[in-house]
């Protein structure tokens, strides 16, 4: 057995601790060992970004980051979205605007969505699709995709007005 290390962060608002090896990778932590499966693994070489996640306001990819390195970070998954059973308003646009088609990217294009709108509330189409760019749909042509991120703008800006 390998010798492993406590590791403390914030989990989508909760304090987590838990020991882990030093060579883990966060994506591993997060699925086989706190059960978080929202990120997916796709190509485990960062390319596709199906395992983003947000630590402390940046979008990573988790299969490219130890969960060590990780310690005392503030951390978002796609599960931590929703709250008290409410979607958030990215999840209700993905599912308006039908921006998904089998699923396996949505997640992380989601979470993805989360911080680029954070940076840029109003994003023209072309933000869009440049915020985006590092996370792969091997299914659909992306204008799905990106109706849902404007769907999604508009609704955060309604919010925040009313």
């Amino acid at each position: 057995m390998a010798k492993t290390q406590a590791v403390s962060f914030q989990l989508n608002g909760k304090k987590i601790e838990t020991a882990v090896e030093p060579r883990e990778l966060l994506i591993h932590t997060l699925r086989e060992r706190l059960l978080h499966t929202g990120p997916h693994i796709g190509c485990e070489t960062s390319h596709c970004g199906a395992c983003t996640v947000d630590v402390d306001g940046m979008s990573l990819k988790s299969c490219t980051v130890l969960s060590v390195q990780c310690e005392g970070a503030d951390m978002l998954t796609v599960e931590g979205l929703e709250q008290g059973g409410v979607l958030h308003a990215i999840q209700q646009a993905f599912h308006e605007e039908h921006g998904l088609q089998c699923g396996f990217c949505t997640p992380g294009m989601m979470t993805r969505t989360y911080r680029l709108l954070k940076e840029n509330p109003n994003p023209s189409e072309q933000d869009i699709r440049y915020g985006i760019a590092g996370n792969l749909c091997r299914c659909t042509g992306y204008q799905n995709i990106v109706k849902a991120v404007q769907s999604a703008a508009r609704k955060l800006a309604a919010t925040a007005t009313a």
